[in-house]
């Protein structure tokens, strides 16, 4: 009886010796879900390419086929608007046919936009390769992307995990920006449209053989999470869905305010600064290569943003958040036409600095706000928003290059800008938390 006695307290011993030693194990062991959020910012990153060239071909399309910026313009928002139209229905595609396949026909798609852009001789030519399918291409992987990873494979930093997502775009937009600047150039803008091409081709491997739609799919918890959780089944009906979780986020107040917030940061970044700064620049005598330099340096302080305000996310009201970004661009804004010269100065290197810093720190608080306030439903919602942001990018690539056509400057649109800011900066002090959340709290309650 004693002999029994003691096997049985060796082996409970040892059993409790290997479960130690496992959770060792698990303890160093880094998370799969960190690989899958490489593998997302790879692929964003990549991608990042196309969103690089369109500041840059304006003239060069202007002085070859004798298009208004006016026309160019409308192509640009063509691509704008559709980015972010197309992302709520993303969201709901990777639901029903999974993450690693919506991705790598967008990238597909992508590639073939912009290189059959090298035989276009008409102007709807550009509006349908530029505007129309790398627009396809592009929303169907945008933040939404970013949002639909994080919700999935992390439960724990996800403020921060989105803040590092985001910044994939600014460095994409650091690595080739001044790599396009320097090919359009020298070589016309023909092989830069080559160059975006094969850069979202590059990327296809690393999507289909890296990338996994669900913890699940390789037997672990999200990360941070306390218990296994299960694949949900795919979602029949993408596109009814994704348009029915509009109309019950539209009944709310917090939808109208983060759609109205984000469509001013889209009209402040994308459609104005990204589209418009290049030629602005070029317009008091600074060299495009000298000007695409600066919005390379955007993207480096974009990360840097963008990442802090991640983790400030996970630990401040992002509503306040908001509210300090906004008002601070719109400030920045009002200044800068009194900055464009024909050199680099310290007070530009000054304005970049900041609003690389400000670019789309906006985006980790707007998306910890729409999981509070929507739930499961939250990566759609942030869709529609995204769609906002994009539209509002669209309205000013286009009117900034109306406004051009018709003053011979940039500078009213620089103002209104700066007002709209201000604004935004209010509409986001007014967005109502949901009761019992906790100021930082980036997750759903309950």
């Amino acid at each position: 009886m004693l002999f029994g006695v003691t096997q049985t307290t060796e082996a409970s011993a040892v059993q409790d010796q290997e479960s130690e030693s496992e959770r060792k194990r698990r303890r160093t062991r880094v998370h799969r879900a960190w690989f899958v959020a490489a593998v997302t910012f790879v692929t964003i990153l990549g991608a990042a390419a196309f969103r690089s060239l369109p500041g840059l071909l304006i003239d060069s399309l202007h002085q070859e086929f004798h298009w208004s910026r006016g026309t160019i313009g409308l192509a640009v928002s063509v691509n704008l608007a559709l980015y972010g139209l197309t992302a709520p229905f993303a969201a709901a595609l990777m639901d029903r046919f999974g993450i690693r396949r919506v991705v790598a026909v967008a990238l597909l798609v992508i590639a073939i936009g912009s290189g059959t852009t090298v035989w276009m001789t008409a102007a709807w030519q550009l509006i349908l390769c530029w505007g129309l399918l790398v627009g396809l291409g592009s929303g169907s992987m945008a933040l939404a992307f970013a949002a639909t990873v994080t919700n999935r494979w992390f439960t724990e930093r996800r403020g921060l995990v989105t803040g590092i997502l985001t910044a994939a775009s600014a460095s994409g937009q650091l690595i080739f920006l001044p790599l396009l600047s320097w090919i359009v150039s020298e070589h016309s803008w023909r092989p830069a449209a080559v160059t975006v091409a094969l850069a979202a081709l590059a990327v296809v491997p690393f999507v289909w053989l890296l990338l996994r739609d669900h913890p699940a799919d390789v037997g672990l918890k999200p990360y941070g999470a306390p218990e296994f959780v299960e694949k949900p089944p795919p979602v029949p009906g993408a596109a009814r869905r994704t348009v029915n979780v509009l109309f019950s986020a539209a009944r709310t107040g917090p939808f109208w305010l983060l759609a109205g917030t984000f469509a001013i940061c889209g009209a402040s970044t994308n459609g104005l600064i990204q589209t418009h700064f290049v030629p602005a620049a070029h317009d008091h005598g600074m060299p495009i290569t000298a000007a695409a330099s600066l919005l390379a340096v955007i993207g480096v302080f974009d990360v840097l943003g963008t990442i802090a305000s991640g983790w400030f996310t996970d630990r401040f009201d992002p509503r306040r958040l908001l509210a300090v970004y906004y008002a601070l661009r719109g400030v920045s804004l009002l200044f800068l036409p009194m900055l464009l010269a024909p050199s680099v100065q310290l007070p530009m290197v000054f304005f970049i600095v900041f609003y690389g810093l400000d670019w789309v720190a906006t985006v980790p608080p707007t998306l910890a706000l729409c999981r509070e306030q929507y739930g499961d439903d939250s990566a759609i919602v942030f869709g529609w928003v995204l769609a906002s942001h994009q539209v509002g990018a669209a309205l000013v690539a286009f009117l900034g290059g109306v406004a051009r056509d018709t003053f011979g400057s940039y500078d009213v649109v620089w103002y209104a800008s700066g007002a709209l800011c201000a604004a935004a900066a209010l509409m986001a002090l007014v967005i109502r938390r949901r009761p019992g959340v906790r100021v930082g709290l980036a997750v759903t309650p309950g």
